[in-house]
This record gives structure tokens, sequence and C-alpha cells, in this order.
């Protein structure tokens, strides 16, 4: 019976690049399936043999525990060079932030007029 082994939904390509790699290089007989266009499908790496599995599962556990503390350590870099957070991302890029800004009060504005014009 097949294992399914990650998810690939939502999952940024260097990652899934990496852990093609990892498998590769461990001789893991994996098999992948794209996710859907429209999210119906989760798509994923899968193996068929239970043994291969677990081996398969002990490498991705260990990749994700690595690839995890490496994310932390680039999050708290740039948090200490300021590139985190609303007034960076206004900075970096105003007229678009504006623009989001408008889209969200006007959307909250169309979603509570019917209520406003009850009172």
């Amino acid at each position: 019976m097949p294992h399914h082994l990650m998810n690939l939904r939502n999952v940024p390509d260097d990652e899934a690049d990496d852990i093609r790699a990892l498998f590769e290089e461990h001789e893991v007989r994996y098999y992948e399936t794209p996710p859907s266009r429209w999210g119906i499908s989760m798509g994923g790496f899968w193996v068929h043999d239970d043994d291969e599995a677990e081996r398969a599962r002990a490498l991705l556990d260990d990749y994700q525990a690595r690839r995890l503390q490496a994310q932390r350590e680039d999050y708290l870099a740039r948090c200490q060079r300021g590139e985190t957070g609303l007034w960076y991302q206004f900075r970096r890029r105003p007229v678009t932030f504006l623009a989001a800004l408008i889209a969200i009060a006007v959307i909250l504005g169309l979603s509570l007029l019917p209520f406003i014009r009850l009172g």
C-alpha cells in the first residue's frame, strides 16, 4: 500500500527540490504526484514499501528539522536588519501597500454597510 510522505501543496520550489535531491542521494525509491492547480488534489511524495517509508520518513524528519532551524535563523537575521513588519513593507512598496489598505477599507465598508443602515 502506498505511503504518503509529504503534501506538496504550498511547498516552495526550493524545498521540493531539496527533498528530491535528498531522496536521490539516499536512493529512496519514491514517486511524486503534482498538486492540482485548483487545490482539488494535494500531490506529494509517495513510496510503496513499508521499510522504504520508514527510512524516507526519518530522512524527511531530519531535513525538515534542519530547514526549520535555518529558516528561523534567517528570519531572526532579517528582524535584526529591520527587514520585517508593516513599516518595512510600506517603505519597500508604498503604492502596493496603500492600494491594499484602500482595498481592505472598501471591502470592510461594503461588508458593514447593511448593518450600519439598520441603525
